[in-house]
């Protein structure tokens, strides 16, 4: 499971031009699943993220997490995460999971985010969506399940 994780001062998703998710102060995620991951890759990332310390706290230092300054998380699935762009000049997703495990991950993932006590809006699985981020930092990480990579 891959996550790119970005640090906001507001999100939203868009399907259809109508708002379907909308955060202030947090995190966007935009999750990858892979063919091989399960429940635990979903464990590992979902506290790990939710106690990434990314916040500044009062002396400018990043040591806050989402959960230690109430931040709220925008979830969105993105398989393209797991595009691989070695080869020639159009990505392959050979390692990206097939969609119907995938969305059971991902809304486990979710159901995960919120038993760590941080405030979940989500996209929609399989959607075309328009996500808007308005960084702040900015600070964007990558994180993997697989910590052998």
């Amino acid at each position: 499971m891959r996550a790119v994780v970005q640090r906001v001062r507001r999100a939203s998703c868009e399907v259809e031009g109508k708002v379907i998710g909308s955060i202030d102060k947090g995190i966007v995620v935009f999750l990858g699943i892979g063919k091989e991951d399960d429940l635990k890759d979903a464990e590992y990332l979902a506290h790990k993220i939710a106690h990434l310390r990314i916040f500044e706290d009062d002396k400018g230092k990043m040591n806050l997490s989402l959960v230690q300054v109430k931040g709220e998380a925008l979830v969105v699935s993105q398989f393209t995460v797991y595009g691989n762009c070695r080869k020639g000049l159009r990505p392959n997703f050979v390692r990206a999971a097939s969609p119907d495990i995938a969305e059971n991950l991902y809304l486990k993932f979710v159901e995960l985010m919120k038993k760590e006590k941080v405030v979940v809006k989500t996209g929609k699985f399989g959607a075309m969506m328009r996500v808007t981020v308005d960084n702040e930092g900015p600070v964007t990480l990558i994180l993997d399940s697989d910590r052998e990579i």
